[in-house]
């Protein structure tokens, strides 16, 4: 079985489109196409249904996956201990939020493609937040994701820990209550706040902890770019509470602690079994928090 074929079946599962997976393998969609044919019959199966209302994979097609993706694994695997320097090779796919320039994380990536330059990096966010992230991980179109929602919510996958970090208001530096030295969320009734949309983490956990309070707040204007959150604030759009870890450095904010001890889980999950390449960067991933 041409590892090629492999490579081509798993792009089209991944892609559900045989135009994005041959841009994706740098092949002509005909080749992708005639590829893909070739392993079908070599395997006396149909992988996809193809139509005019896209690419499905049929249910042959989601049982072979997982062997497909075990034999690309391991023909990087093989590559790797046949090089005399053990350079680390194959395809990883990361899921990250869509905003993570503050964070540790593109320095982490970056140290990780200079240390490991013939792995195909693959960088994906998700305008939907942690659970679409999460689901793509598990669907075997990520390899490993950022992940904004506690470890109990993401079943059949490994959740790993990078930090735990509270929740803090976010005010303009020009509203009444930016000079105290901590807030209630009493304090902050009758608020109009700026949020991220649910299904993002950050808000999930912070609707879960309102609602165990009995809190209804009135969300304003909800913002996909957690790090455009303070800039709304510091215009006069609202308040915001947000985990310390994701609120960037802004002028025209004050940041002031909530008394109430509210978390937010940071996490990465990855599937439980892994790839060299998922294993090496979750480890620097987990040294760098």
């Amino acid at each position: 079985m041409e590892t090629r074929l492999i490579e081509y079946a798993i792009a089209v599962a991944d892609e559900l489109s045989f135009t994005r997976a041959a841009q994706r393998v740098y092949a002509a969609q005909s080749t992708v196409s005639a590829g893909v044919r070739a392993l079908e019959r070599e395997l006396g199966t149909a992988l996809f249904e193809r139509d005019q209302r896209g690419v499905r994979i049929t249910a042959a097609g989601q049982a072979v996956l997982p062997a497909l993706r075990a034999l690309a694994d391991a023909e990087a695997r093989a590559r790797t201990a046949a090089d005399p320097r053990g350079e680390l090779r194959g395809e990883l796919r990361i899921g990250v939020f869509s905003s993570v320039s503050y964070l540790a994380i593109p320095r982490v990536i970056g140290a990780f493609h200079r240390e490991h330059p013939l792995v195909d990096l693959q960088l994906r966010a998700s305008p939907s937040g942690s659970a679409e992230l999460a689901d793509a991980v598990r669907r075997g179109r990520l390899d490993l994701s950022l992940y904004g929602l506690p470890a109990a919510s993401a079943p059949g996958l490994a959740v790993h820990r990078l930090a735990t970090t509270p929740y803090a208001v976010v005010l303009a530096t020009d509203h009444e209550l930016a000079s105290r030295e901590g807030l209630s969320l009493k304090d902050l009734a009758g608020e109009r706040f700026v949020d991220a949309p649910a299904g993002f983490g950050n808000r999930d956990v912070l609707d879960a902890a309102l609602s165990a309070r009995g809190v209804v707040r009135h969300v304003r204007a909800e913002v996909t770019e957690t790090s455009s959150i303070p800039v709304f604030v510091a215009n006069g759009l609202g308040i915001a509470l947000l985990p310390e870890l994701l609120i960037p450095p802004s002028e025209g904010i004050a940041v002031v602690p909530l008394n109430e001890h509210i978390t937010w889980e940071f996490n990465v999950v990855t599937r439980t079994s892994t790839g060299e390449a998922t294993a090496a960067l979750l480890e620097q991933l987990l040294a760098a928090y």
